[in-house]
């Protein structure tokens, strides 16, 4: 069950971005001058560069920092989860 949540929650944002690309390619080049922050925000930020996506192209104002500020939470806490789930399995 762990190892299943584990693949949904990698797998889950990144998937997402490649069908939101492909569906409405016209909104990533709005909110993108360029390829390769999509592409490192795919990599190392999805959820934050989900929800970059959603607030940038009407502009990133009061409560979308917010929002913006909660995905990067979700990002950081899907890298350091394993490591403070796992932590009694390691002993010094």
């Amino acid at each position: 069950m762990c190892c299943l949540f584990t693949v949904l929650l990698m797998l889950g944002p990144r998937a997402a971005i490649l069908f939101w690309y492909l569906l409405y390619p016209a909104r990533w080049r709005l909110t993108f001058d360029t390829w390769i922050w999509p592409l490192l925000g795919s990599i190392f930020l999805p959820w934050t560069t989900l929800m970059y996506v959603i607030v940038a192209p009407m502009g990133v104002v009061g409560f979308d920092w917010l929002w913006l500020g909660l995905a990067l939470l979700v990002d950081l806490g899907s890298y350091g989860g394993g490591g403070w789930g796992n932590r009694d399995r390691l002993r010094g």
